[in-house]
């Protein structure tokens, strides 16, 4: 192969991985994305894993890697991308605001483990949520597993963070929805520019959050040191 030809395409390969640009706020997903099983899935996954480590070169034979293609295939389906499946949704049970109240509740510090979709590298981070009660409450823990949910399959930040918000909004009946997220991208963190500091800083305000006083007291909260 013409050696000019050669780097131009790998050029052309890196700057397509480089594009980042994502125009939805729903994970794209082929219609037929869930035709499959998750042992079909499994088992077509461990043999394109065993293909990419023999095309490196590593030797399957090997004790320590000899397992690796099922377990990363078991890892794939059943934890890092659990959240692509709609029957893993986890449901949002909603109660009625009794106590009537009617401030602000944020929920801060929620551990984000997500992947990113353009490297398969890990995004690892803090979710900040809240919302103002119109008549209806969820449970706090509820809130959290959303956001696992969502985080839970290949992943942009921008998308993720409008989808916890999103969620919420149908939830509870209201706008009054905000989410922050902070995270750093191993894209960025171990490969490309290697800049191990910094993070990613992402926010979705909906409804009364729209307001800079409403806004501004979401952030002030979210600053508060609540550690124990």
């Amino acid at each position: 192969m013409n050696m000019n030809f050669e780097n131009e395409e790998l050029k052309a390969i890196d700057e397509a991985g480089d594009d980042h640009h994502s125009a939805s706020a729903t994970t794209p997903l082929r219609e037929d994305a869930f035709e499959m099983s998750d042992a079909e899935k499994i088992a077509l996954i461990k043999e394109d894993v065993s293909h990419i480590m023999h095309t490196l070169g590593l030797d399957l034979t090997d004790d320590s890697l000899k397992g690796t293609p099922n377990r990363v295939a078991k890892m794939f389906v059943n934890e890092l991308f659990a959240g692509l499946h709609p029957q893993r949704k986890p449901k949002a049970s909603t109660f009625e605001n009794n106590y009537k109240y009617g401030e602000m509740l944020v929920e801060k510090n929620i551990t984000v483990y997500s992947t990113c979709e353009h490297h398969l590298l890990p995004i690892i981070g803090r979710a900040h949520v809240a919302y103002i009660s119109n008549g209806t409450v969820v449970g706090l823990s509820k809130m959290n597993r959303i956001v696992d949910y969502y985080a839970k399959r290949p992943q942009v930040q921008e998308r993720l963070t409008m989808q916890i918000v999103e969620e919420l909004q149908i939830a509870l009946g209201t706008q009054d929805v905000a989410c922050v997220i902070d995270a750093k991208h191993l894209c960025v963190n171990s490969r490309g520019i290697r800049d191990i500091e910094s993070s990613t800083v992402t926010s979705e305000f909906g409804g009364k959050f729209k307001e800079e006083s409403v806004r501004r007291e979401f952030l002030d909260y979210i600053k508060l040191d609540t550690t124990f």
